[in-house]
């Protein structure tokens, strides 16, 4: 089993994660900010990832370094569960439709750090959750996993759907990206002979 587990302490948060690639996408996810804790069971759930997840941050100043040191934390573990990234497909992209809102994402577990974020949220908050902290989650996550990752926004109006296509589409572009090729599982998908 492809698995990995993370902990993560600095003067502003305790994360203790685990993460397994072949799971189900059962969840257990207490970060310390609703919204977030929303955005990852689906993020879960879509990728069929199973992850466990809590965080203890400074939330009475702001969720930026919760939601900023969880990016880091999620992106290292899948870092770590690829190891050596043998027999991936390594790439992975989807279109998903969230009501009105369409978001395309792209993903190369190159082993190198990239994102390309273009999404126009309308709304600096949806409830209490800052909108700009979408960006800092996935700058955390694509420099801890080294991956490239695309999200652009298609169309669409509503913060809310927005994000939620966000994490579902980039969920399930990984969970193509992570997933075995059988014709080639004994090999490491670049001509360099390394990821």
């Amino acid at each position: 089993m492809r698995n990995a587990e993370v902990k993560r302490e600095t003067r502003e948060t305790r994360i203790q994660l685990s993460l397994n690639l072949d799971g189900s996408g059962v969840s257990r996810i207490d970060t310390g900010v609703g919204f977030l804790n929303h955005m990852l069971t689906l993020f879960a759930s879509h990728g069929r990832f199973d992850l466990s997840l809590q965080c203890q941050g400074d939330t009475e100043v702001d969720d930026h370094h919760s939601v900023e040191d969880i990016g880091i934390a999620l992106g290292e573990a899948f870092s770590r569960a690829l190891s050596d990234k043998r027999g991936i497909v390594r790439y992975g992209s989807t279109i998903l439709p969230m009501d009105e809102a369409l978001i395309l994402t792209a993903v190369d577990l190159s082993g190198r750090s990239h994102l390309s974020y273009d999404l126009s949220i309308p709304t600096q908050k949806v409830g209490s959750f800052d909108t700009e902290l979408v960006e800092e989650f996935f700058l955390g996550f694509t420099r801890n996993a080294a991956c490239t990752l695309h999200i652009k926004q298609l169309s669409g109006s509503n913060s809310h759907h927005i994000i939620e296509g966000t994490f579902k589409s980039v969920a399930r572009s990984l969970r193509q990206a992570v997933s075995i090729d059988e014709k080639a599982k004994d090999e490491i998908p670049s001509t360099k002979g390394v990821l």
